[in-house]
């Protein structure tokens, strides 16, 4: 180990003492999920979380790998202003994609790495108890035009029960949730793992979410990585929105996490999954690689 490497431990000690036995909720994209290697390496930087004590929730999508699904088998899909319509066909897919291959591949890396881990659904538990999102009036971006569209078997949430969640915390399991929630009648529907991760982090009061996906952070001008915002109060971001200043269609993310901080988590951070160790710089380290936003 060299002189540098060493220094990288004495930075991270005193994350590590303040953060153990805290909650992390980590949501991973599709796009995070693809690669095996990739994988595997995110999988190592969860486990190294895990190890040193901290109470980890990892939170999945998996819309890369269903429009993929779809093309091999030839079923039409609809994405409108970014949300896809979960028709009965899709649905059955997102089953077979998110709650079976996706957990699947995360739990296997995780068990390669020695981490007990517990794949489950927002049905297990009755942790997601959701309903059929209404149709709605929306203008299509690509056409121009209003219409009103049926999102099919897409789920708002109605409640978040983390009972089941925090007995496996408390047994040092670390639970690996798919993006699929249920109403009282028992109907599955498709939710966004966005939303998810962020009313499970409220609910088990987590001290940090951290959303991976392709992107490095919030920028003000998404095209000049030299704009990048490393951190964020409450308060700035808030301005941010109101001024339009943020770039890359982020509004509505930092919108949605200005929320969450709102609600009580302590921090929610923006990284690129992609990045080999992105995830353990920015909780060790003074710099991070992200978008930081803090209440």
């Amino acid at each position: 180990m060299d002189v540098e490497q060493l220094d990288l431990l004495r930075e991270a000690l005193p994350y590590i003492q303040r953060f153990k036995n805290r909650t992390f909720v980590v949501k991973l994209s599709g796009q995070v999920t693809d690669e095996p290697i990739s994988l595997l390496d995110l999988a190592e930087e969860i486990a190294l979380c895990h190890q040193v004590g901290f109470r980890v929730v990892v939170v999945h999508g998996g819309g890369k790998q269903l429009t993929e699904l779809a093309k091999k088998l030839g079923i039409q899909q609809t994405i409108i202003n970014g949300r896809r319509v979960t028709d009965d066909e899709t649905l059955e897919m997102a089953k077979m994609v998110f709650a079976g291959k996706i957990n699947t591949d995360i739990l296997s890396a995780l068990r390669r790495l020695g981490v007990q881990s517990v794949g489950l659904s927002g049905l297990d538990g009755n942790i997601i108890h959701a309903r059929r999102r209404d149709a709605q009036v929306i203008l299509n971006r690509a056409t121009g035009i209003e219409e009103e569209v049926d999102f099919g078997h897409v789920g708002d949430i109605v409640d978040i029960d983390v009972q089941l969640l925090r007995l496996l915390l408390d047994q040092g399991y670390l639970p690996v949730i798919s993006s699929l929630g249920a109403d009282d009648e028992g109907n599955v529907f498709n939710i966004n793992a966005d939303t998810i991760a962020a009313e499970i982090a409220v609910h088990l009061q987590a001290e940090k979410l951290i959303l991976l996906s392709d992107v490095d952070g919030i920028y003000l001008d998404f095209h000049d990585p030299r704009t990048r915002l490393s951190r964020l109060t409450l308060e700035e971001g808030r301005r941010l929105i109101e001024r339009g200043s943020v770039g890359g269609g982020m509004i509505p993310k930092l919108a949605a996490i200005t929320r969450l901080i709102e609600r009580g988590v302590h921090s929610a951070h923006i990284i690129n999954g992609s990045r080999r160790n992105a995830l353990l710089q920015e909780i060790f380290t003074d710099e991070g690689t992200g978008t930081m936003v803090t209440a």
